[in-house]
């Protein structure tokens, strides 16, 4: 792809029917200011958007942005990749926060303190994106990681807030730190990763699975497999925004406005109309983050 095609947005898709919510999206991420981002969704029937933070700065500003929009709700957490960085340092600077030097458990102790008081917000209504990534993160990052998650497990079920999980490349320990921890009563897979047979443990405890643009690649059969079989009641839809564009339009820039194309390509896996799939999409979604 041109590098001018890369930088133009793609175009409205046909507006939905029935309105939904983009249930994982960074809006702190992407080139439109929240009010443009927001406009533009609800002109094709995203009236709704969950903001995630991602680290400190991320989940205030989430917090900041949800208390100023009412169509947009905040989620709270460390990610994944940010506890091993506050433990044991970003001397790369890899995250937004740049250079970082290593700042020890305690440190992390403290960023975890400032995220339960985040979490008692009203206009807060999940704990997340928090789980686990042995992608990005090796071995010596792995402590911090389980320690960080297992904390955010902890401050969801205090505040009564639903737990949004990243897996990646996780599978086995993220369910396995769930059963140990004892999961709250909403967890949703973001970005759901697994294939049909995790997609069948997910949905026996009851987790909500969030399918994000990924779906319509290509080389994502198995996802669309875990579709398939996922319970329409469990199902959510999101952008994970600028990140995982669905195709046609893979490589370009994601936003809320852009659901539409993902929700009808899984209508089609799961045999559903699009009105029947948008209007268990928006009632699945509103369960899961209690609004």
């Amino acid at each position: 792809m041109a590098q001018h095609e890369r930088d133009t947005p793609p175009p409205l898709p046909e507006p939905l029917r029935v309105p939904v919510a983009d249930s994982h999206t960074h809006l702190d991420m992407q080139g439109a200011t929240v009010e443009e981002a927001l406009a533009k969704a609800a002109s094709v029937g995203v009236t709704t958007v969950i903001q995630v933070g991602c680290d400190l700065a991320g989940s205030r500003w989430a917090a900041d942005t949800a208390a100023a929009h009412d169509s947009v709700h905040a989620t709270v957490a460390l990610h994944p990749n940010e506890a091993p960085r506050i433990v044991l340092g970003d001397p790369d600077g890899w995250s937004r926060q740049g250079e970082r030097a290593a700042g020890g458990d305690g440190a992390l102790d403290t960023a975890l303190d400032a995220i339960d008081a985040l979490a008692a917000l009203a206009h807060v209504r999940g704990v997340g994106e928090t789980g686990l990534d042995h992608f990005r993160t090796g071995p010596e990052g792995m402590a911090a990681q389980q320690r960080s998650f297992r904390a955010h497990i902890e401050i969801a079920k205090r505040h009564d807030k639903v737990l949004v999980i990243h897996d990646r490349e996780a599978h086995d320990d993220v369910l396995r730190i769930l059963r140990e921890e004892g999961a709250p009563e909403r967890v949703v897979f973001h970005c759901f990763s697994g294939d049909a047979a995790m997609a069948k443990i997910c949905a026996e405890a009851g987790y909500f699975l969030s399918f994000a643009g990924n779906v319509t690649f290509k080389n994502a059969q198995p996802l669309r497999d875990a579709l398939a079989v996922a319970p329409p009641e469990l199902v959510l839809v999101e952008t994970d925004a600028p990140f995982l564009t669905p195709a046609p339009y893979r490589g370009r820039a994601n936003a809320p406005y852009l659901i539409p194309v993902t929700l009808r390509a899984m209508a089609e896996v799961k045999g559903m109309t699009e009105d029947a799939l948008a209007t268990a999409v928006a009632a699945n979604t509103a369960r899961a983050f209690a609004y």
